[in-house]
């Protein structure tokens, strides 16, 4: 690891030159689509019914307004660790909020959080309480939207969670939690698990957790949990990106970096892991890809995986404080075997629409968990 520096942040403004905006409008305009399988629908992947559909989208998609949206709030660069971290930081006007960190998706970036940054720093504007007020910090990870380029090589969650404690020291902040979600909720638990002097406790949407085999295990199941076993195994089946991420990252992101319609198919998680029924609207799945073919990012993103295969971490059981909020239609998290890996379980809810991008989907939601999740510090 790099010699640890002072910590100074540099303003950030994504300015897309208008060069890059017309390369993106030729490559699409030169589109060639695969030849399509025989039923043209989401059973063996991205489908070219839909592919039509977004690219006609794509090609009047107003960049420069979205780029106005993303610029709307602070952005800075730092370094930590060797590698340039860009985050967002938006302080709320209430005195007293409380310092959060959220941390984004895969194929996602800091742009996940755009609808939820005035839900959590001015509460009383949507239904909430100044006291529930946050000061929100949503950096990219190494290779993840604009924190570009990879500097070296072992970047995995847990060296990333590290990096998130330094930011959030950095800025000046003593105590703060952290929200996740996909990849970000990994790197939160891999935060709970450091659980640094004055952490508030980590929400996430997901712990991965999964059978040991004890079949005592099995006998405390409930109904919506077999379900959520077969959701379990559904999620696994239709994870080919995993194990090609996690393999051969490199091989996959030069077709990736030269094609943004093949950015956009291997994108397909918006679309609920590929099967069509997301509640992400298309224009904001257009923002998300747009924003990682502009950063260039599908080589960082991808080699995520690769340095967390390789790291051989044995399994820890976390003790941090830690809330969890299950989507209908995301990975079903199941309780018995997320209290056998993480004891301080101590926030569970569970919603009935949305799912793997509740921030995108369900911000309101969302916001209104993780107030309650924080709030209950208060009653302890």
């Amino acid at each position: 690891m790099s010699e640890i520096k002072p910590f100074t942040i540099t303003p950030f403004a994504l300015a897309v030159t208008d060069a890059e905006l017309a390369d993106l409008h030729d490559r699409l305009a030169r589109t060639r689509l695969p030849q399509p399988a025989p039923e043209d629908d989401w059973d063996a992947g991205t489908p070219n019914s839909y592919l039509r559909t977004a690219l006609e989208a794509w090609r009047t998609f107003d960049w420069r307004a979205a780029e106005a949206r993303i610029n709307a709030v602070p952005h800075f660069t730092t370094e930590i660790d060797g590698q340039t971290f860009h985050f967002i930081h938006v302080r709320s006007a209430h005195s007293g909020a409380t310092p959060l960190l959220l941390a984004h998706t895969y194929p996602g970036s800091s742009v996940d959080y755009l609808d939820l940054i005035d839900r959590l720093v001015d509460p009383v504007a949507h239904g909430g309480r100044a006291q529930d007020a946050f000061d929100v910090v949503i950096p990219d990870a190494p290779g993840y939207g604009f924190s570009q380029p990879v500097a070296e090589a072992g970047w995995t969650t847990t060296r990333v969670a590290a990096a998130y404690d330094r930011l959030m020291r950095g800025l000046g902040y003593e105590s703060y939690g952290i929200h996740g979600s996909d990849n970000g909720a990994m790197v939160a638990r891999e935060l709970g698990l450091l659980n640094p002097d004055g952490f508030l406790g980590l929400h996430v949407l997901q712990l991965f957790s999964f059978p040991s085999g004890d079949p005592a295990e099995f006998e405390r199941l409930e109904p919506a949990d077999h379900a959520g076993l077969a959701h379990m195994q559904w999620f696994q089946s239709v994870g080919g990106y995993n194990t090609m991420n996690a393999s051969r990252p490199q091989t996959v992101a030069a077709g990736l970096s030269d094609s943004p319609i093949g950015l956009l198919a291997y994108s397909e998680l918006f679309n609920s892991f590929g099967n069509g029924t997301s509640l992400v609207p298309l224009e904001t799945i257009l923002l998300e890809v747009t924003v990682n073919w502009f950063a260039n990012a599908a080589s960082g993103m991808s080699r995520s995986y690769l340095e967390n295969a390789r790291a051989e971490a044995e399994p820890q059981v976390s003790t941090a404080r830690t809330g969890v909020a299950v989507f209908k239609d995301d990975f079903q998290t199941i309780r018995v075997f997320a209290e056998r890996d993480n004891t301080n379980i101590v926030h569970w809810s569970r919603f009935e629409k949305g799912g793997h991008f509740a921030a995108l989907e369900r911000p309101d939601l969302l916001a209104g968990d993780l107030r309650v999740f924080f709030a209950e510090l208060e009653s302890r």
